[in-house]
């Protein structure tokens, strides 16, 4: 009853600290590759005209034809539960194996609460709230790593090539890691500094080399200026001091967990995985300085740094239960790594390495010193409850935002849950308090209130309120679908999130945003192409697109800082519409020209759909 009591735990944890994020970000880029498998005329679309991350994976495929048989947003979410699932069961697993079950449950918490968060401005994480590749690369790289422990070695390489076939970016590290768990120490150290040397001297090659060698060859300025606007967290030399920050803590961590644990297993796997994020981040700092160089930039190894942090925080628990028991300076060093890891305020850089140094130096701390430091853990915990008590405060007190999507209770519960560490503590003063009764009552009774608990919680976990794509909308705007052919383009007033109205109700290629943007990096002709459409754009917005000079969001479908959008006037529309690759234009405005306006009652009421030869057909030519 105890096992069932702590699984519903986690079953109650993850909608308390996570919210499902639909089709939103990177989910739609995805979602858009595996509808243009069901749907041919998507092809034609600027983001996949081209070369793009689609020929890499063979995610879209399978995506596709769970939509085919679920409807797309049902699809989205039917896999997004379903990959988690066996992500959290893999992470229990892989801990299980490494340690004991209770030590497994407090990794797979510190796995689902710690933001996996990794790269450069937040744009990429593990186990994401939404689906692309990635959330079935990531379990399948788990899963490679844990029959790798069991000595299943030959199937655990299987399982990494299968990953590799979803997403090579994400799957590379992970194959990578388990090459040097199976070679000595010194070969993995050399392989190491060669592979730098490898990847220093191929920039440097190509530095010399005509512009026609193809992916050997150097990015020419006007391609490297777009993909350096559109997606500057490819470029580790731009990138902010907290970005470093970031991607430093878990390597620093794994140092920690290499020192405390004895496990001769445990320790290769720290020493290996804190190796691959570090040469990681060196090649990918090579490849964005040095030319830069188009097939390793577009390789972006600085995202091998995920195995490392995933790794990092898989073994946080153990970590902390070892540095617990020792007497002279355990507490705060223990104190000082769960702080590094989960309360934001302070420097997790500064707090990590000061644990080191203190367990690294503790066999020189006297009796008197082992007290100090026990106060002072003392204190700093004390310092951290005042902080989250005055923090719940704060959110309890003041008026709850009414988001529509889940009852104002569990927004305030969520809330706190997500300062500094309130989960974690809470699950592992839970787990103590159940592990440690004979009452079958205890366990039975926890059980039931969190299963209560997820009945109250889920459905507003997984409600959105984007409602593209939905079969409604879809019905909704059948007339509007009836006049544009399946091959032509839409723009959508204002452009934000343009994209997914245009793919997934209208189910027609979008003309321009930010969104279709991503690919740049993969391809010169759709850079220059954007770059080309968005000057067409400019009488009505500035390139939403440029996202390091114009400081907006660098996620796809974020919000920019600053307003880019003007009036959209009749000349606006005129000169729009004069470029041949739009076909049909969505505003709000009524601009005096034949539209198709839509009467349904809601967010589009209202709005009309302008036909380009219509609106030529009527104007004297420029």
């Amino acid at each position: 009853m105890v096992g069932i009591c702590l699984v519903l735990l986690l079953a109650t944890l993850w909608p308390l600290t996570h919210r499902y994020k639909g089709l939103g970000g990177d989910a739609e880029l995805y979602a858009m590759q595996a509808l243009a498998r069901i749907r041919p005329n998507l092809a034609g679309d600027l983001f996949l005209q081209n070369s793009s991350q689609d020929r890499y994976t063979v995610f879209s495929p399978l995506y596709a034809t769970s939509i085919h048989w679920l409807g797309l947003r049902a699809a989205a979410m039917t896999l997004v539960i379903a990959l988690r699932i066996w992500f959290f069961a893999a992470v229990w697993a892989l801990a299980r194996e490494l340690f004991d079950g209770r030590t497994a449950f407090l990794s797979t918490v510190f796995v689902m609460v710690i933001a996996g968060s990794y790269g450069g401005f937040s744009v990429f994480n593990y186990s994401e709230d939404w689906l692309t590749a990635r959330s079935l690369a990531e379990p399948l790289v788990i899963t490679s790593l844990l029959l790798y422990f069991r000595h299943f070695k030959k199937i655990a390489f299987c399982t990494a090539l299968v990953a590799f076939f979803v997403h090579p970016l994400m799957t590379l590290p992970g194959v990578i890691l388990l090459t040097a768990l199976w070679l000595p120490p010194a070969i993995s150290v050399t392989g190491a500094v060669v592979g730098v040397f490898v990847a220093l001297g191929v920039a440097v090659y190509a530095l010399h080399q005509p512009p026609d060698m193809g992916m050997l060859s150097v990015m020419d300025p006007d391609w490297l200026a777009i993909v350096r606007e559109r997606s500057v967290f490819l470029f580790p030399q731009l990138w902010h001091a907290g970005d470093w920050e970031m991607n430093v803590q878990p390597l620093i961590s794994l140092v920690i967990s290499a020192v405390v644990l004895l496990d001769a297993r445990v320790r290769k796997l720290c020493i290996v995985a804190a190796l691959v994020g570090a040469i990681g981040l060196v090649i990918g700092l090579i490849s964005s300085t040095i030319g830069p160089m188009e097939l390793l930039l577009q390789g972006q190894a600085w995202r091998w740094v995920w195995i490392a942090r995933f790794t990092a925080v898989i073994l946080l628990a153990p970590t902390l239960l070892k540095q617990w028991q020792d007497e002279k300076c355990g507490p705060l060093c223990a104190a000082l790594t769960f702080l590094g890891w989960t309360f934001i305020p302070i420097d997790s850089v500064g707090c990590l390495t000061m644990a080191l140094i203190l367990w690294s130096t503790r066999r020189h701390v006297t009796h008197r010193g082992a007290m100090y430091f026990r106060w002072t853990a003392v204190v700093l915990a004390g310092v951290v409850l005042a902080w989250i008590i005055g923090n719940s405060w704060s959110i309890v007190s003041s008026p709850a935002l009414e988001s529509g999507l889940e009852p104002g209770l569990v927004t305030i519960l969520r809330n706190i849950l997500g300062l500094g560490g309130v989960s974690i503590a809470f699950a592992w003063l839970l787990v103590i308090w159940v592990a440690g009764t004979t009452s079958r009552a205890l366990p039975t009774a926890l059980s039931a209130f969190f299963l209560i608990c997820c009945l109250l919680v889920y459905p507003g976990a997984f409600r959105v309120s984007m409602r593209d794509g939905s079969e409604e909308q879809v019905a909704e705007f059948s007339d509007w679908r009836q006049a544009i052919a399946p091959e032509q383009t839409v723009f959508v007033v204002p452009a934000h999130n343009s994209a997914t109205f245009a793919w997934f109700t209208l189910q027609r290629p979008s003309y321009l945003s930010v969104d279709q943007s991503a690919g740049v990096v993969f391809s010169r002709a759709t850079a220059l192409e954007v770059l080309r459409r968005s000057d067409v754009l400019l009488p009505f917005m500035d390139p939403d697109w440029k996202l390091l000079s114009g400081r907006a969001s660098i996620h796809p479908g974020g919000e920019t800082e600053n307003k880019r959008a003007r009036v959209f006037t009749r000349e606006i529309l005129v000169s729009i519409c004069r470029d041949p690759k739009l076909n049909f234009v969505v505003a709000r405005e009524n601009l005096g020209f034949v539209s198709i306006t839509h009467t349904h009652v809601g967010n589009w009421k209202d709005w009309n759909l302008y036909d380009c030869r219509n609106v030529l057909a009527r104007t004297p030519p420029a």
